[in-house]
This record gives structure tokens, sequence and C-alpha cells, in this order.
């Protein structure tokens, strides 16, 4: 059902271009138009301009699982409290993006640092195209800034990784026996009410041929917070074809890429100046806080333009 309303919403959308392109061209072949009218042929014009850019930009998508929501997992890394502080930040970059975007976001798993930000969250976000547009920002991310967690406020380097996979909603595409599975339970952590707090309702699930591990406990029942953890296992395996798949690519194409911190994707620099740069594509800004409140189109568009030209 998911699929079809995408289908008929992309087919009016394409009707509704059709019908203003026909209604263009029998204005543009009227004499002595009014200033009004030529005034409204232009707003129309560049509105009709828009939307084919809008189709254009949309036949970048189309791996076999860009139409799917998707998985977003956010973790520290090195920098110490630095780290996770910014590991929250990312955190909450991605959210406001997804508003934006009319995407609904679901947290499914939080592990928070003890003095101030995460260790780690999973965050489920719903939407078409969701997976197609945020599998570029998969990668290290790496911020510098005065640390306002040391007293003499000096310059941190932190970094934090970012992990980005399809919503796999069909059991048939993954097959997991439960022989494969090792489950253990243990006591939720944090805020969320007496019962999530004094009963073994978090989930931890293994899967013994990869060796994937996936813990959620957002949910206050035990089985769901079991159904959530298999459907995000499901999507880390599919993820990880993916990975192996390009790998094998960037192995023909003669590429090698060690997965080390110095291998960031993006730069996020507050001090001494402003600056945001993702170095696969050269697309930076200096308007730091625009990005970090979510406005991440242009480097978004930027890197699945460039996915799509190799």
């Amino acid at each position: 059902m998911q699929e079809l309303e995408m289908l008929q919403n992309e087919r009016i959308s394409l009707e509704r271009l059709e019908k203003s392109l026909a209604d263009l061209e029998g204005f543009a072949l009227l004499e002595n138009l009014k200033p009004e009218d030529t005034e409204m042929l232009h707003k129309e014009y560049e509105e009709a301009q828009k939307a084919i850019s809008e189709w254009e930009f949309k036949t970048l998508l189309g791996g076999p699982y860009d139409a799917k929501s998707a998985l977003l997992c956010v973790r520290s890394g090195a920098g110490g409290v630095d780290a996770q502080d910014w590991a929250e930040m990312l955190l909450r970059m991605y959210l406001r993006y997804a508003q934006e975007q009319g995407w609904k976001t679901r947290l499914l798993d939080e592990s928070r640092g003890s003095e101030a930000g995460i260790k780690s969250a999973t965050i489920e976000i719903a939407g078409v195209y969701a997976y197609g547009y945020l599998h570029g920002e998969a990668g290290i991310h790496r911020l510098v800034r005065l640390s306002p967690f040391n007293a003499k406020s000096l310059r941190q380097t932190s970094f934090a990784s970012v992990e980005v996979m399809p919503v796999i909603d069909d059991a048939e595409v993954v097959v997991i026996r439960p022989d494969e599975l090792r489950i253990d339970t243990y006591r939720s952590s944090g805020a969320g009410g007496q019962s999530v707090n004094t009963t073994d309702s978090a989930v931890r699930v293994t899967h013994i041929p990869t060796g994937i591990v996936v813990t959620c406990q957002n949910e206050r029942s035990q089985l769901q917070n079991k159904e959530e953890a298999i459907q995000i296992l499901r999507s880390k395996i599919v993820a990880r074809q993916i990975e192996e798949q390009e790998a094998e690519k960037r192995k023909l194409r003669g590429e090698v890429k060690s997965a080390e911190w110095g291998n960031q994707i993006r730069s996020y620099v507050l001090h001494p100046y402003t600056l945001v740069k993702d170095h696969r594509t050269n697309t930076e800004t200096s308007d730091a806080s625009k990005v970090l409140d979510g406005n991440l189109g242009a480097f978004i568009e930027a890197e699945l333009r460039h996915l799509h030209s190799r």
C-alpha cells in the first residue's frame, strides 16, 4: 500500500507538470501579451523549471532500497566527553533534517554518556526515499571547536560515526534462523517510567554467523524490543551486503581506502573559523550553524550526484 501511494503521488505530480508545460507552450504562442500575463508566464516557467530539476534529481535515486525508510545510528568516537556531545549534536542535526523533509522519526535505542551527550543512538526515519537521500551520510564526521567541557576552553577535535541502513520489512529478503541468534535480556537504562527501569525489558540480539550485535530498549515490552532488534538486524545484514558490494567495486576501480578516523567524510570547524566541508565532493559552506540545524540539502545532493557519476 505504501508503494502504491508513492507511485500514485508520482503520477499525479508528473501529470501536473505535463499540464503546466502544455499551458506554457500555449501561452508562448500568443501575441500581444499584457504585462501581467508576461509576469505570470515567467512565474509559471520558473516553477516548471524547479519541478523538472526535482524530477531530474529523483533519477539519482534508482537503487533497490532507495525508496525505503532508513535506520540511522550515531556513535561517539575519539574525543571523550566532547565526542559524546558531538554525537548528540549530529543526532539532532539529522532529526531536524528529517523534520524539514516531512519524515517521521522514532528513537529505537539510546545509550547516554555519563557526563554529557550520547555514546550511541539509533533512530528510525520513516518516509519515502529516506534511505536514498541519507545513505551517503554514512561515515566519519569530524568536529573542531573550543571545548565547553575544558576549564581552559582549549580547541578540541572530536569524531563520531554515522551508519545508515534501509528498513527491511520483507522477511524473505533476509532469512534469519532462530539457531543463528543469541538473545540476552537486561535492565533498561535512562528515563522512561518505573516499569522500564525495573524490569529486564531491554534486549541484545547477536547474529552468530556475522557477529552483528543489536540492542533495543525503547519499548516497555521485552517482546516488542526483540521484534525491533531483529528488524534492525535484518537492515544491518543488508547494509553489510551493500558495503561488501561497494568494496568490491572500489577494488575493481583500484581505489584503496582504509577505515580509519583520518578518513572522515566531512569536517565541521567552529574555531578559529567556521566551515563545513565535505571531503568527497569539496562542497563547503561557512554557515556551520545552519548545517547543524539540519540544512543538509546541498551536501546530500552533491554526494548523490558524485555517486551517480561514478
